[in-house]
């Protein structure tokens, strides 16, 4: 039984927000596919995610724990106690869906801020003197990234402006995700596409994207 970790990056209640629509089309598609898929949703805009306080790590990227956790403030605690949470429940999926408008040729910054709680040593990452390796690699996982964005850009350029891409193929897979899957909704704020050409557009990409993934093929990143 695999299980989908469903993490939505926008301010915009559901019905006004175009990733968000586009991520709960991607979803509902899977489970018509795989009825038996566990769906775990994380709206980090509704979430208690705080910047990493340096207060908590024991060293580079590594929580406290035991006398140096007990000494540390209750609000401290809490942070370390959601960080090793958010950690815990990110290890525990087997494919990653994340929808994100496109803010500033990036993603927003709340986003950033959750990679940042969740990437802790001996549990994402093995830090080590003579070099950094991620920990997905114990069992296949998948990731798909949903972005929406105003506009669009030509396929040349696009590395000029599709960062949230780059950052979460290239993050993805030195962490040890082997499969990278990426839908993108382009053209949303303009009078020749729209918004509703451009879900119509996403949703036959988003069927094709699971369609490969109920074949349980493999694309390598």
């Amino acid at each position: 039984m695999k299980k989908i970790l469903y993490i939505s990056a926008s301010s915009k209640p559901e019905d006004m927000s175009t990733s968000k629509t586009a991520g709960r089309y991607f979803i509902n598609k899977f489970k018509c596919e795989d009825p038996q898929v566990v769906v775990e949703e994380l709206d980090l805009y509704s979430e208690d995610i705080k910047d990493p306080n340096y207060k908590c790590f024991k060293g580079t990227a590594e929580l406290v724990d035991g006398e140096e956790y007990e000494s540390l403030r209750e609000e401290d605690k809490n942070l370390v106690d959601r960080m090793n949470e958010l950690c815990n429940q990110f290890l525990s999926a087997d494919i990653y869906v994340i929808a994100a408008p496109m803010w500033s040729v990036s993603f927003p910054s709340i986003l950033k801020r959750y990679i940042d709680s969740i990437m802790l040593n001996n549990k994402l990452i093995e830090l080590r003197e003579e070099s950094v390796k991620g920990l997905l690699d114990d069992k296949p996982r998948d990731m798909v990234y949903i972005q929406s964005s105003g506009g669009i850009y030509p396929k040349i350029l696009g590395g000029k402006f599709n960062h949230g891409v780059d950052y979460f193929h290239d993050i993805f897979k030195f962490l040890g995700v082997k499969r990278f899957e990426k839908v993108l909704i382009e053209g949303v704020d303009m009078n020749k596409v729209g918004r509703d050409k451009a879900l119509e557009i996403a949703y036959e990409d988003i069927d094709l994207v699971v369609k490969r993934f109920s074949k349980d093929a493999v694309f390598k990143i």
